[in-house]
Order: structure tokens, then C-alpha cells, then sequence
């Protein structure tokens, strides 16, 4: 029986080279289907092959594979941005605005394309891992500007859980924060990571959300840094957010 840190040293052939730094999962699987990548001296082309990290010795282009320097960044992304790395539609991505990092690293979940704010992109599996995983509920705040004046009731709705498509979302943190004549601005903070929440609870609620930003994911908050911009993670907020614990809404 394979113990846990056992199961943990073991990962498919793409994401080794992916996490190493090297480029994409896609480039990774395109690279080991061109037979440049081997394990313990015998090419191998199946990019879901188990390596496993405490045994295995992988090679690329006939050089050992090195981890590259621990890397992490907060990216303010703008609207009109994607999270993939290439768009075959030809769209900016976030890695348009990460050049200069000459380590490959992963956003660290999405935003879609109409959503700006907070972006963590790294090549640390334990940060990913720690941000991603449903077990962790760590919060995500977001600033909305809701395409119409929602009531008490409704707000309360979102505070209470609302029902989607996908089941019953987890109570939500709302504040609201003005109205105008026509808009209501509020801060909302989830728990879960389910594809387009925010913007599927507005919408639950008969409105939309004309603006949305995400300005803080557990203990990192974007702060001062301007739209477009990146900086590296302090130690002191990696170490944060690795000893976060998320508290019951």
C-alpha cells in the first residue's frame, strides 16, 4: 500500500516538465510526443506516464531535468486578458505581461476574460495546491458593480447561499458599499472556486455584474499595485498564506 507522501512524489510525465519550469502542459505534451524527454535513460512518449520524483531520473533533450528556483508573482490582471497561454483566437494573455520571467509559471485558477484583479501565477505545486483545493475554502474577495439597485433581501440571499446550477453555494461575506441611482457596488467574499460564481450569483438574482474585481485570495491583498503590473510574493506572505486558515462564515 502506497503511503501519502508516496502518492505525493508520484506525478504524470507533462507536469514534471511543466513545474520544472520548462513551458506549458501543452508544449510538455508536444515535446515528450516528439520523443525528446526520457525516464531512466529510455524515451518515452506518453505524457500521462508516472514518474515517480524519489527514483526516477528524467531527462530532457539529453540534460537532467533541474527544479528551477522556486518562483511566485501577484499579476494585477486587466480586463480583455486571458489565463491560458496562447489563444488560438490570437487574444492578449497574462503571459504577455509576464515576459521578462524567463521561468515558465501557472496562473493559479482563472479569471475570465471580463474579470480583472488578483492573479497568483507560480511554479510552486505547495502554493497552488494550498490556494486551489476545495478543502482549504480559502476566501477570494470581490468588488461588484451589479447592473441594478439590489434590495437588503437580495444581498441577503447571497449571504445565506444562493442556488445555482451546480448546487447551493456556500454562505458568502457581502457588504455593500454604495448605490447609485441606478447601481449597487458591493464586496463579496466566497469560499469556493466553482467556474464563474460571482457573476452566476448576480445573475441568480435577476442582475448582472458590470464590474468585477478581485482584490484579495486568503491573507494577499492586491493593494497599491497598478493594472498590468506584477511583484513577487514576499516571504512573509507566502508564509501566510501556507499557515492561513479560512474561518466559518
Amino acid at each position: 500500500m502506497k503511503t501519502r507522501s508516496h502518492k505525493r512524489a508520484l506525478k504524470t510525465l507533462e507536469r514534471i516538465l511543466s513545474k520544472a519550469g520548462l513551458g506549458s502542459r501543452t508544449e510538455a505534451r508536444r515535446w515528450i510526443h516528439q520523443g525528446r524527454v526520457q525516464i531512466n535513460g529510455t524515451v518515452v512518449q506518453h505524457p500521462d506516464a508516472w514518474v515517480d520524483l524519489t527514483r526516477d531520473r528524467v531527462r530532457f533533450d539529453g540534460r537532467p531535468l533541474e527544479a528551477r528556483e522556486r518562483l511566485s508573482i501577484l499579476l494585477y490582471k486587466p480586463t480583455g486578458y486571458l489565463t491560458t497561454y496562447r489563444d488560438p483566437e490570437g487574444r492578449p494573455t497574462v503571459y504577455d505581461l509576464t515576459t521578462s520571467i524567463k521561468t515558465f509559471l501557472s496562473p493559479v485558477g482563472r479569471l475570465d476574460l471580463d474579470t480583472s484583479g488578483l492573479l497568483v501565477m507560480t511554479n510552486d505545486t505547495q502554493i497552488a495546491e494550498r490556494i486551489t483545493n476545495p478543502e482549504s475554502h480559502v476566501p477570494k474577495t470581490y468588488l461588484v458593480k451589479a447592473s441594478t439597485v439590489l434590495t437588503d433581501e437580495q444581498l441577503q440571499r447571497l449571504r445565506d447561499g444562493i442556488p445555482l446550477r451546480d448546487g447551493l453555494t456556500r454562505p458568502a461575506t457581502v457588504t455593500r458599499l454604495r448605490d447609485s441611482s441606478k447601481y449597487t457596488h458591493v464586496e463579496i467574499t466566497v469560499t469556493e472556486g466553482r467556474n464563474r460564481q460571482v457573476r452566476r450569483m448576480i445573475e441568480a438574482l435577476g442582475a448582472h455584474a458590470l464590474k468585477l474585481v478581485r482584490v484579495q485570495i486568503g491573507p494577499l491583498r492586491i493593494g497599491t499595485l497598478p493594472i498590468g503590473k506584477w511583484r513577487h510574493l514576499t516571504d512573509e506572505e507566502i508564509a501566510a498564506l501556507l499557515q492561513f486558515r479560512s474561518m466559518p462564515l
